[in-house]
């Protein structure tokens, strides 16, 4: 999935300028997991400042630290049975390259669930995600509706036949224990 990203800044005349408009830097179509997609559109840290340089290139954790910022893009394909024809560790190899930081905290029965010290803003821009918050807690988010997920327990799923697209902003909290 290609995600279209235009960079800002003020000039030295005070106007505002155009710094970039271009793809964004780290797209990851998943091979093992069709219809997966990921793109780290932006990141921030504490001491970043508004010139536009851009960091995400050199991110080396998609989980911000406090005060630092994640911007991705995903499309989440339909729920369904795995492909029996890949073997699931390659998936684990793909997910932890291409989510550092995320995939390590997903609960190894497979069933997604994760959870971060971050505070998450989540909008859904296409499709019906549900948002599955374990013990039957399942809350079905359709386009335009936004999500706070204040360091939940939680996972995503697409119980529809099209993949899905939700833009997610991770702000790094101050707990010092990363879960």
């Amino acid at each position: 999935m290609k995600v279209r990203r235009v960079v800002t800044k003020n000039g030295p005349d005070g106007r505002g300028v155009v710094v970039s408009d271009d793809p964004a830097p780290r797209t990851h179509d998943f091979v093992t997991i069709p219809a997966m997609s990921q793109t780290l559109v932006w990141s921030s840290e504490p001491s970043s400042a508004l010139d536009g340089v851009d960091l995400t290139a050199a991110v080396d954790n998609f989980v911000p630290g406090a005060g630092a910022t994640r911007f991705i893009v995903l499309q989440i394909p339909p729920d369904g049975p795995a492909d029996s024809t890949i073997d699931p560790r390659d998936g684990v190899a793909e997910s932890l390259a291409a989510s550092p930081g995320i995939a390590e905290r997903f609960e190894p029965d497979g069933s997604g669930m994760h959870e971060m010290s971050t505070i998450d803003y989540v909008v859904v821009i296409r499709g019906v995600l549900d948002l599955d918050l374990g013990a039957g807690q399942v809350l079905s988010l359709y386009p335009g509706d936004v999500a706070v997920q204040c360091g939940a327990r939680h996972a995503w799923r697409n119980h529809t036949d099209e993949p899905a697209v939700a833009a997610f902003v991770l702000v790094g909290s101050g707990d010092a224990e990363v879960r």
